[in-house]
């Protein structure tokens, strides 16, 4: 368990950078404002439902856990 954990916690570690990255440098703008995101703005408060955006994260982390887990086997 330990041969395939130690590589699985090192991808899933330079994957959180990449996206870190991504988020910093600001590449990661349109998240939360794809078509089917609600958004709805008041005086004083503002209430973000990513509905879309969350669908895409899934189906993206679907697809890469598939391929990683068909990698290992």
């Amino acid at each position: 368990m330990g041969r395939v954990l130690g590589p699985l916690l090192v991808v899933v570690g330079l994957g959180l950078v990449v996206v870190g990255l991504l988020a910093w440098s600001g590449a990661l703008g349109w998240f939360g404002r794809l078509p089917g995101d609600l958004r709805v703005e008041g005086q004083r408060s503002r209430l973000v439902v990513p509905i879309t955006s969350m669908l895409l994260v899934s189906v993206v982390l679907t697809v890469v856990v598939n391929v990683v887990l068909r990698w290992l086997r």
